[in-house]
């Protein structure tokens, strides 16, 4: 294997390294006044590195010919679909990001620079088939996230979220990483094919077992599953909006894809040692992430424990441990990255009079009586985050119960559905307030267009339109996941 081919299918993190080299070099020479030229350069070469990866996703590559680098890099079919996910809600984080900082005086030119760092690393992470590559990948993108975490310095609410997102995160890398030694140990190797070889032919270790349990604690943190989600609401709430807008979009599918690929390739054999954790995991999720919402009054808040109830029912997916399961996981995150930016861009949007950004729920009182359209726009993503049919939410929903029954895991598909009615007071509960309530009349300031135009393209992906994708989103999913699947 050439050093020419490995760099040739990892163009996409080739390009956005040397882009991130060439942003720090301009923004030692000319500062902050370079931010908004940085901005859409960082933007353009995220679009330049979707292109790159494009053509292995519509050939649905998988096996031996599209690993690099001796096999600690694959660039198959399921990286691919992962990282045009990843990208896509990268660019609406940049995008929406100017308007804010300006306002808070601290549009700096070192934003869009971490968070091409960060989708680097993210890159990193999901074409990773070595344990080593994984790791790399998952520090590079933590270290510009603590650091994005804590973006506005003269906010205690951004200090303290950066101080505690690093110190747990830390605390979650060292659990990962002994894992991972565990692992090596009882194996012999890192490579994920080589240790499905191990555990398939000599059995699994109670070390390795050990080792496998550690890896999912860490994994469960960077995705905020129970119990393991304590550090989101707090981060939520006192990151930038934009920033918190890509942990929950980029971030969210960036670890989602690590987890389904270690567990499915590297230990895919021995689904008995992992699934009854995932299970645990997946409705515990779904319990906290309903109940720990009803009693917010912070919107970002708010949409932090509906994170977390939505990757439980990502989790159920996983927990099948099937090809159906696995596209069904990727199919709900392509559905849950356009409502979630949604719904923090239109938390961006509200503004009051000053330009101020209001996050307390009770403010969105009777919003509908004189903002219809933004009001129609929240309602929308409120219904589609509950997976209340016609909207595209639903379906997300609907295909993963649906892989679990196909799986005969009938139990779990039913507890899922019926904990998800309990998520669905609160956000019917936002639904309420702006149609019912006496208008509190405090959300009057002015959106910026950007802001509009990324809520307008959102709302109709959400809405009864986005069907006429399923088809084609089925099949690319399913091409995806068959690369899980497909060790060579």
């Amino acid at each position: 294997m050439s050093w020419a081919l490995s760099l040739r299918l990892m163009a996409s993190e080739d390009l956005l390294s040397v882009t991130a080299l060439v942003m720090l070099l301009v923004i030692a020479w000319c500062g902050d006044k370079s931010a908004r030229a940085m901005t859409w350069l960082a933007a353009a070469a995220i679009v330049g590195a979707a292109l790159f990866v494009i053509p292995t996703l519509s050939a649905g590559a998988i096996g031996p010919n599209v690993s690099a680098f001796y096999g600690q890099y694959s660039a198959d079919a399921f990286a691919s679909f992962a990282k045009l996910l990843i990208y896509a809600a990268a660019i609406a984080s940049l995008l929406v990001a100017p308007a804010f900082f300006e306002r808070n005086g601290e549009m700096r030119a070192e934003y869009p620079l971490l968070v091409v760092l960060a989708v680097v690393g993210m890159g990193l992470m999901v074409s990773a088939t070595n344990l080593i590559t994984l790791y790399i990948g998952l520090e590079l993108n933590s270290l510009a996230s603590y650091v994005l975490a804590s973006f506005l310095r003269k906010d205690d609410r951004s200090a303290e979220a950066g101080l505690k997102y690093f110190v747990l995160g830390a605390l979650a890398s060292g659990i990962l990483l002994f894992g991972i030694s565990l692992v090596y140990g009882f194996t012999g190797t890192t490579d994920f094919a080589a240790i499905r070889a191990v555990l398939h032919s000599g059995g699994i270790a109670t070390g390795a077992l050990f080792g496998i349990v550690l890896m999912l604690a860490g994994l469960a943190f960077k995705i905020s599953a129970v119990p393991f989600h304590m550090w989101t609401p707090d981060v939520y709430e006192g990151a930038p909006t934009p920033v918190t807008t890509f942990f929950a979009t980029s971030a969210k599918v960036a670890a989602l894809a690590m987890t389904m690929r270690v567990t499915l390739s590297a230990f895919g054999t021995q689904v008995h040692a992992w699934q009854q954790v995932v299970i645990f995991a997946a409705l515990a999720s779904i319990v906290v992430g309903a109940l720990g919402a009803i009693g917010q009054t912070n919107i970002k808040r708010l949409m932090a424990y509906s994170s977390i109830n939505n990757v439980g029912f990502i989790l159920i997916g996983l927990a099948t441990a099937t090809p159906a399961g696995a596209a069904a996981m990727l199919v709900y995150m392509a559905i849950y990255m356009p409502m979630t930016v949604g719904g923090f861009v239109a938390v961006l949007m509200l503004k009051d009079a000053d330009g101020n950004q209001i996050e307390d729920i009770a403010d969105l009182a009777g919003l509908s009586r004189y903002r219809k359209v933004l009001a129609l726009c929240l309602a929308m993503v409120m219904f589609a985050l509950a997976g209340i049919p016609p909207l595209f939410g639903f379906w997300g929903k609907f295909v993963v119960f649906q892989a679990a029954v196909s799986a005969g895991m009938v139990p779990l598909a039913a507890i899922g559905i019926a904990a998800s009615v309990i998520g669905a007071f609160y956000y019917l509960k936002i639904v309420k307030l702006m149609y019912f309530d006496e208008p509190a009349m405090k959300i009057v300031g002015r959106s910026d267009w950007i802001h509009q135009a990324i809520l307008a393209i959102c709302a109709v992906a959400i809405s009864p339109l986005g069907y006429l994708a399923t088809k084609w989103l089925a099949g690319l999913s399913y091409a995806a996941a068959a690369a899980l699947f497909t060790i060579g």
